[in-house]
């Protein structure tokens, strides 16, 4: 997968030469990130008619982290404060997260979903997963490994 040779092949050169891979790559995250933006729309829709397509995020951190303040949210997310407080704003106003004491610091809340935003939530990512096992069907499943760890590998070394 990495290749063999020099390492040189396809490295920017003195004389204004391309990175071919690099460009190979943005051109391929661009279109993979307008289609996930679309679809996060589509998906955040389907939890609920009024949300913005960043809820569906919200709901994928909430299911996967358990509760989290709103600060840790923004800061995962790469949002401001504001930011992120008027999108929780909206989904407590539909009932889809709920706000309860922290106990490690009771001027702070933790951020949870609440029983009908988890079961809205999962509905909606099952039915997106049985999409994702339907396109990537003719794949190996060492393939489908392998494409995760990377994206995992290159959204670790993205934070921060």
């Amino acid at each position: 997968m990495h290749g063999s040779g020099t390492g040189s092949e396809g490295r920017a050169t003195a004389g204004g030469g391309v990175d071919q891979e690099f460009l190979a790559l943005e051109r391929e995250l661009a279109v993979f990130l307008r289609r996930a933006r679309a679809q996060s729309g589509e998906m955040a829709r389907e939890v609920h008619p009024e949300l913005e397509p960043a809820a569906y995020g919200l709901f994928v951190r909430l299911d996967d982290a358990g509760p989290q303040r709103a600060t840790e949210l923004a800061g995962y997310f790469g949002v401001g404060k504001a930011t992120m407080s008027r999108q929780l704003r909206a989904l407590e106003d539909l009932g889809l997260v709920a706000r309860d004491p922290d106990p490690a610091d009771g001027r702070a809340s933790l951020v949870r979903l609440t029983e009908e935003g988890r079961s809205r939530f999962r509905s909606v990512r099952d039915a997106r997963r049985e999409r994702y096992v339907r396109k990537l069907a003719d794949w190996d499943r060492a393939e489908v490994a392998e494409l995760a760890r990377l994206l995992n590998h290159f959204n670790v070394r993205s934070e921060g």
